[in-house]
């Protein structure tokens, strides 16, 4: 078990102290309205933690603290590690990014795209180019999720019992099956939508390495980095620091509700939202990505693929509101590219909050962040367990905070 601790004081690290105070006391405030059950908030400069605040409960009924230990459902803070994986393999020359995903999951051959119509009358047809790994890793492969009721094919998905993205009771390679049945809303590279793609990279690691993704990720990521708290499953001695996670109940407040299966090796391995972590392990992947690619003299990637993970992959450097679909044409993603599993800002003159050009990061939908600035060798990262109704509206005012804490 690691400890994530403080190791230099704030002013040392180019931070002010006083807003540092304005933002642990905006958190405390969410948690005493019972906004958020509890948080943890930290931040690093120069690969020193110099920030590292908890505050309210893990879990409330049993009046258990949040402590630097606890463990988090990350869920889409899974997707740059699982991306992770896929790199350490391209580094190995055993994938390449244009490689085409029927390569190891035959069925995306031949794959059909959406023209018109819904439900049974749905027209589609052939796509003209193949689904890329580089689709999956970007998000513009053409699926989707059946929760955003935005588009025909997002029903298609409903239809097919994909609305938590996973059938009942299948593993990963029964769901990618699913998946590939179905047809693309777009023609692969046309188009930005966030989607199950990184469970299908999750699929191409286990068929390239020939081992279960929870056994690559482990063996290959967690052990080197001494992330000893982060998997897919929690033991019976780990189960005690496992946050309750909630979700928002309509009246402003919080209610408690069921999360992940973690009790026991799951069925699908999930590599866009299956982990849980804590502030520890977490803290030692971003400072490797920080490092670019390697951490107390373990090298996970190539400096130059890390460099090519967090770089736009956007065409013609676009933002995710202007290659985004409809459901993406958001003001909250103005001047947000996307690299290779992660987000990166590449104008930070029209973002919602303060950003420097080239932050990368993303978040989970329990109400987890964490980004990493290479301009101001700042690394940040939140941890709290709500699912938010809507959009969430910690963020932007977290990004605010921290950003008014920086002194250079």
């Amino acid at each position: 078990m690691g400890h994530l601790r403080q190791e230099v004081e704030p002013g040392e690290a180019g931070l002010d102290r006083k807003a540092l105070d304005r933002l642990d006391d905006h958190f405390a405030a969410l948690v005493d309205e019972g906004r958020l059950p509890g948080c943890l908030v930290a931040l690093a400069r120069h690969g020193r933690v110099a920030h590292l605040t908890t505050y309210g409960l893990r879990d409330r009924e049993a009046g258990l603290p949040v402590k630097d230990d606890t463990l988090w459902r990350i869920y889409s803070m899974t997707k740059p590690v699982t991306t992770v994986a896929a790199l350490m393999l391209l580094d190995e020359g055993r994938l390449r990014l244009d490689d085409p995903v029927a390569d190891f999951v035959p069925s995306f051959a031949d794959m059909r795209v959406y023209v018109d119509g819904s439900g049974s009358g749905t027209r589609t047809r052939p796509a003209r180019q193949p689904v890329l790994l580089r689709h999956l890793l970007t998000h513009t492969a053409g699926l989707t999720f059946g929760f955003y009721h935005a588009h025909p094919v997002d029903a298609l998905y409903r239809d097919a019992g994909l609305t938590p993205s996973v059938p009942p009771g299948a593993d990963l390679a029964e769901t990618v099956e699913v998946y590939a049945g179905l047809p693309l809303q777009f023609e692969p590279g046309t188009g930005w939508n966030y989607s199950v793609a990184t469970n299908v990279v999750g699929r191409v690691v286990e068929v390239v390495s020939g081992v279960g993704l929870d056994t690559f990720l482990a063996e290959r990521i967690f052990r080197p980095l001494g992330m000893t708290d982060t998997g897919f499953q929690v033991t019976n001695e780990q189960s005690g620091r496992l946050a309750q996670l909630y979700g928002e109940d309509g009246d402003g407040g919080i209610t408690p509700v069921p999360g992940l299966p973690l009790h026991g090796r799951p069925r699908f391995l999930s590599g866009s939202g299956g982990l849980v972590a804590t502030a520890h392990d977490y803290h030692r992947f971003m400072e490797m990505l920080r490092r670019r690619g390697e951490l107390d003299g373990v090298r996970l990637l190539a400096p130059g693929t890390v460099d090519l993970m967090v770089s736009n992959h956007l065409p013609g450097n676009a933002d995710r509101r202007a290659f985004g679909t409809p459901v993406h044409q958001e003001p909250g993603n103005a001047g947000l590219g996307f690299g290779l599993g992660v987000s990166v800002v590449v104008d930070p003159a029209i973002t919602r909050s303060p950003s420097s050009e080239g932050a990368f990061g993303w978040s989970g939908v329990a109400t987890t962040t964490f980004w990493v600035d290479p301009r101001r060798d700042l690394t940040v990262q939140f941890l709290s367990q709500v699912r938010p109704a809507g959009s969430n509206p910690v963020f932007p005012e977290l990004k605010r905070l921290v950003h008014e804490a920086l002194l250079d």
